[in-house]
């Protein structure tokens, strides 16, 4: 094994990937277990869209008392967790002419990009301080800048930001690390209606000095 090879190897690592099913999710899953890490992919859909090489699990993220007992399975199996990275994340768009649909859009996107990642960190850290590890929060571009007609989206991120900083500080002692990895503007299904829509791609285009979105792939090598 070369000096790149070996440095880069998550050989012996168990990882759970929230948001497995697709996007960034997958292509961490499907990136982490080609790096010979043992991975559980979690998502609410029945399985992947794409063929994948990896353990996946059904559970919708909010459902934490099933969580629970998948982490405590996982445990179980292989007596550690080395890694885990919160993918999984919704946004919705509010209608702002109507009170109650903008609530209900908040409510349920606050329930999945903020308060799942942050309950489920709190579960398997719990299980990661015998032997430390690492846990990588997926935010958003827009938790540092924002962006307009989402308060919702860009609320859960700039919040997961913050408290990637205070689960740092807390489980630093346990030699667990706690960053996160903010996208800018990544093609996935969840943003395929702004890569389509001529004048957002164009925006965005003008905002990114690559002149083109990213792809899920460009995350896996900043994620190992």
């Amino acid at each position: 094994m070369s000096f790149v090879d070996e440095l880069f190897s998550l050989k012996g690592k168990v990882a759970i990937v929230t948001g497995a099913s697709n996007g960034i999710g997958f292509a961490i899953a499907s990136g982490f277990s080609k790096a010979s890490a043992k991975v559980y992919g979690v998502a609410r859909s029945k399985k992947p869209k794409r063929e994948y090489n990896f353990n996946y699990i059904s559970c919708d993220v909010s459902n934490i008392e099933k969580i629970e007992k998948i982490i405590k399975g996982i445990i179980a199996e292989n007596s550690k967790i080395d890694i885990l990275v919160n993918a999984a994340g919704i946004t919705i768009d509010g209608d702002f002419n109507n009170f109650k649909k903008f609530s209900e859009s908040l409510h349920k996107t606050l329930e999945i990009n903020l308060k799942a990642p942050v309950q489920i960190i709190k579960l398997a850290s719990e299980l990661m301080k015998a032997n430390g590890g690492s846990i990588i929060n997926i935010t958003s571009i827009a938790a540092h800048f924002g962006f307009p007609d989402n308060p919702s989206y860009v609320a859960s991120k700039g919040a997961l930001k913050m408290a990637t900083k205070a689960f740092a500080e807390d489980l630093a002692k346990y030699n667990i690390r706690v960053n996160n990895i903010a996208p800018g503007y990544i093609h996935t299904d969840m943003t395929d209606r702004s890569y389509r829509d001529k004048e957002k791609y164009e925006i965005r285009l003008r905002n990114t000095m690559l002149k083109r979105w990213g792809k899920p792939e460009d995350i896996i090598g900043a994620a190992i």
